[in-house]
């Protein structure tokens, strides 16, 4: 039987390449403006939080999961190409921006459901998993921020 804590963390690994890619793409996609300079500075923590998902995972005996890592690469890529299809299009980078948010809230529960079970899996012991929610909710904060201005442009220049 699979050990219901490696598939947890398997899939929150394939979602981090999910959000590493995207905002990779946003970071592109805006360079020289400041959502592409802020999604470079978050894209350094983004970067930090998979590294410590990794070592849990890897601490843990999960590995990451082939199958979910081509699954998550291929789906960013689809997820790319929609954006692509409107560069530069003000709704694809506020559905970029939402889409973001939900994976750092889908992170943020995944930092909360570590540190619920703590006390009962030493390996997860020495991770500091309040620090990491804190984080979680600093970023999407921050995001939240450019997805409402974002979304300030894109929805509401479909009317003028």
């Amino acid at each position: 039987m699979t050990d219901p804590l490696s598939v947890y963390l398997q899939d929150h690994l394939a979602g981090s390449v999910q959000a590493v890619e995207l905002v990779e793409f946003l970071r592109d996609q805006h360079e020289n403006e400041p959502l592409g300079t802020f999604a470079a500075e978050i894209l350094v923590e983004i970067k930090a939080d998979q590294d410590v998902l990794r070592a849990i995972s890897d601490k843990i005996g999960a590995g990451a999961s082939g199958l979910k890592g081509t699954a998550a690469w291929f789906a960013e890529k689809i997820i790319r190409l929609k954006l692509r299809a409107g560069a530069k299009n003000n709704l694809r980078t506020f559905e970029a921006l939402e889409f973001l948010e939900l994976g750092i809230q889908g992170k943020r529960a995944l930092w909360l459901a570590l540190d619920g079970i703590i006390g009962a899996d030493a390996r997860l012991q020495g991770t500091d998993f309040k620090r990491l929610i804190a984080r979680a909710e600093t970023q999407f904060a921050q995001v939240e921020e450019r997805r409402l201005e974002a979304g300030q442009i894109a929805l509401v220049s479909s009317q003028v």
